[in-house]
Formats: structure tokens, sequence, C-alpha cells
């Protein structure tokens, strides 16, 4: 019996990114006639919003066996793999974010993709329109994967969006017969589900960096429509949950209308750390980035801080 490809993706949480890449690369193996199973151990966060979840699209209940191959997508660090993975069987890694290249690149070569891109939504993309198989797509991974396109790029105006995932998410919504307000109300849908459950939202997009990080230990990140409104009206309980996590840290809420990033980091350790890596201006304890400014950008300034 052939191995399973397990796609799969970090240990903290299941974004929009990384949910869409394992339903819609599984999708495309199987049609290959190489068998997959996207599985995750990790809950889906607020990027997945209530029209997403609508699409009807969900992970397989699928429990590895010994037999297994793992396919990670979105996440490269091996620190933060989903805990079914195991490590000495994994055998592609899809991902965007900086740091772990040239392990990968020693231990797996060309099924090694990392590279700055906007999402990794449009390598899965990119796997599908190599293959010619993009007409085959169905109409819910197609409409998953444009929608992590625009979560990752902000909706186009993230610093790494690159022209690829422009023309990934043009060809991938006309797919899907996406309309062009969705990108608005998707970003809106995202803002009410975190107000909603702020510490949950909170949590669901928090990463601890090493102790040895150029960055706050603590690093949350939010997406919403209106950052400035979001944080006007929950300050007082977003500080609170912070601080309960550690005593430094950073949030950055994006601000998709206002193509901003309001970074609030109330310790004073945490400030000094971002003032090394970036010309900032604090009042009561909150900076504002524009463009905005995702945090895989800023763990790359991180990696090659200023001398």
């Amino acid at each position: 019996m052939s191995p399973i490809k397990v796609i799969t993706s970090g240990s903290a949480y299941l974004d929009i990114d990384a949910f869409a890449c394992c339903i819609a690369y599984a999708e495309l193996l199987n049609l290959q006639g190489i068998p997959a199973r996207a599985v995750s151990s990790a809950k889906t966060n607020a990027s997945v919003s209530k029209t997403v979840l609508g699409w009807g699209a969900v992970l397989d209940d699928y429990r590895p066996t010994s037999n297994d191959e793992f396919v990670l997508v979105d996440v490269s660090d091996y620190h933060h793999f989903d805990p079914l993975v195991v490590l000495e069987r994994v055998v592609e890694v899809i991902d965007h974010h900086p740091g772990f290249e040239s392990h990968w690149a020693q231990t797996l070569g060309s099924a090694a993709d990392i590279r700055p891109i906007g999402a990794a939504a449009t390598q899965v993309f990119q796997r599908w329109d190599t293959a010619g198989l993009l007409h085959n797509i169905s109409e819910q991974s197609a409409a998953l994967l444009a929608t992590a396109i625009l979560d990752n790029t902000l909706n186009f105006i993230g610093q790494m969006t690159t022209t690829a995932d422009i023309d990934a998410y043009a060809r991938l919504a006309s797919q899907a017969k996406l309309t062009a307000d969705w990108p608005g109300q998707y970003f809106r849908e995202c803002q009410t589900a975190i107000e909603a459950d702020l510490a949950a939202a909170l949590a669901a997009d928090l990463k601890r960096m090493k102790p040895q990080s150029n960055l706050p230990q603590v690093f949350a990140q939010l997406t919403v429509w209106d950052a400035v409104a979001l944080i006007r009206s929950h300050r007082a309980a977003i500080s609170h949950w912070m601080n309960g996590q550690g005593e430094d840290w950073l949030l950055n809420v994006i601000s998709i209308r206002d193509r901003l990033s309001c970074l609030l980091a109330e310790p004073m350790v945490s400030q000094q750390k971002l003032n090394r890596l970036l010309p900032l201006a604090w009042q009561a304890e909150l900076a504002v980035l524009k463009p905005s400014m995702l945090r895989k950008e800023l763990l790359k300034l991180g990696l090659n801080p200023t001398p």
C-alpha cells in the first residue's frame, strides 16, 4: 500500500493561508493519483471567517500511520510543526517565512520551496498551474486560496506582495466566481469575529519568540478592517490580556482600510527592541507604521538588525 501524504501546518493555530494550502494541495495531489489527506491538530483562527467556513471546506478526519509521509505548508520552523508530524518523514516543505531555508535545502533539496512571496497559497496555486490542472480545481479550493492571498498580502499592500500573488488572486477569484466586493466583506467579517472574542483571537495568533530574538518575546497579530477603532474600543481588555502573557510583548494590529499597522507595546523593553529595528514615534505606548507590516516582515528585520 502506498504511503499517504499528510498535508499539515503549524501547531499553534491554523490561519486562512495554512487552511487553504492544506485543503487545496491535498486536492491537487489526489487529482494526480497521489493519495493525500489535509490534516491538522490546530484550530482555525479568526482569519477563517464565517463566510469561508460556510463554503463547507473541512479537514480530513485522519490519523497518520507509521507508513505515511508529511508535507508542511505555510511553516518551516520545525519547532512549531503540528505535533502529529514525524520529522524524519517530512518529504516536502512549502513556505514563505524566513529563517529555515538552509536547513531544508540541505535536508530536502528541491522539495523545499521556501521563498519570499506574499502567500504560501500563491505557491500552491503555482503547482496547480504548472500541472495544467487549474481548470479542474474546485470552486471551494480556488476561493480558499484566493482569500488566503488577500489576507496574507493585506489586500495587496503588504511589503512582501509580488506580481505572482496579484496574478494568482486574479485567476483564482475568476475560477471561484468571487465578487469585486469580497475583499472588504472578508476583512470586516474577520474584525467582527475578533471583537466577539478578543482573548481567543489574540491567543489564536500569538507567537513566542526565542530568548535570543531581537523582537519582543510575546508577539500577537490581528488583521482587521479598522485597527484604530478596535484599539480605541478594546484597549483595556487588550492590555490586560497581553500583560498576562509576559513582561515583553507586542501586538501588531493591521488596518486594511487605512493601510497601516498599529503597534501596541506597553513594556519599555519591548519598545526599545522595536526602536533598534525601525524608526518609530511612540505615543501612549502606540506607534503607527505606514504602510502596514506583517509579523513575518518584522521577523525578517529581526534576523538582520541594523548595527
